[in-house]
């Protein structure tokens, strides 16, 4: 990890290191079992491949021991492109169990060791992150959208610290602009991500960077941390879909996207996020008999009240 770390009285305990690994154990296990699952699925082109990649997300933020409030609705229906700022390798668990749409990454994501694979199998698509390379694979992006799936997007390019929102590039919004053109169906939904808990309190900065990923962080050593320390309190902020036509351009959308997940961030880490449980069952909870996780809750802050 850096050595800038600030210090933790939790971490590096023995008994951290313990929860480590029973955490670690169990991942593990779950994510070997589950993948020979998927590529049974896949190789014989059922329909279990679908949600096989859900249950992944979510057990393994359970075993993680991650806890999620969603604020608001994810959109349904049409294609929806997801557009969320980037923290942490955790972002992809936590927004996988909570979304219907396959992740975008950069190309030297598919080479990273495990990562890689299991990107592959949850049906990952990696592109380039040079000009022509964008260009070259955003047909695959077209083809998805236009069969009618989703597709989730981290368009900063990179991971931040959690406390801030990077700038969004707009190119990879192209495949909306696209699609958009031929059928003027596909709806843009802005979400924010935002590290804002641990164990029920307020998480700071102090704490925050054992749980984000970014800079020259080693991910194993990160890893093993975070599975040392666990307790990780995440909220999940659906804002008001969109769709290109209101705006002039791809450069004013990635703005007003950009706009909208920098809020949300600023409302999350300031408490100013209101979390009304609800009860009822909802239709983007998947179709296998699982249970609604985490619950949704109404999308309120302060200064709507």
């Amino acid at each position: 990890m850096r050595p800038d770390l600030p210090p933790y009285e939790g971490a590096g305990s023995g008994w951290a290191h313990v929860h480590a690994a029973v955490r670690a154990t169990a991942l593990i296990a779950v994510t070997i079992c589950l993948s020979v699952i998927q590529l049974c699925a896949l190789r014989l082109s059922v329909p279990l491949s679908l949600y096989v990649p859900r249950l992944w997300h979510r057990t393994s933020c359970r075993l993680l021991g991650i806890g999620v409030r969603a604020y608001g609705v994810p959109a349904v229906g049409s294609p929806v492109l997801y557009v969320c700022n980037h923290a942490s390798y955790l972002d992809v668990n936590v927004l996988g169990g909570l979304l219907d749409g396959r992740f975008v990454a950069k190309s030297e994501v598919a080479r990273w060791p495990v990562i890689g694979a299991l990107g592959r199998l949850t049906g990952t698509i990696f592109i380039e992150r040079r000009a022509h390379g964008v260009r070259s694979q955003s047909d695959e992006l077209r083809r998805r959208l236009r069969s009618g799936g989703s597709l989730i997007l981290f368009p900063e390019g990179t991971s931040s610290d959690g406390n801030r929102v990077l700038p969004f590039k707009s190119g990879l919004f192209a495949a909306a602009d696209a699609v958009s053109a031929v059928s003027g169906e596909v709806r843009v939904q802005p979400v924010t991500i935002a590290y804002s808990r641990h164990r029920g309190l307020p998480m700071g900065r102090r704490l925050r960077p054992y749980f984000a990923w970014y800079g020259d962080m080693t991910l194993v050593g990160h890893l093993w941390e975070c599975l040392g320390i666990g307790g990780a309190g995440i909220d999940v902020v659906f804002h008001d879909p969109v769709r290109l036509s209101q705006f002039v351009s791809r450069k004013a959308l990635a703005q007003h996207c950009h706009a909208e997940v920098a809020r949300g961030l600023s409302d999350a880490l300031a408490g100013r996020l209101v979390y009304r449980p609800q009860t009822e069952q909802r239709p983007w909870a998947g179709q296998l008999l699982l249970p609604i996780w985490p619950n949704s809750a109404v999308l309120e802050t302060a200064r709507e009240m």
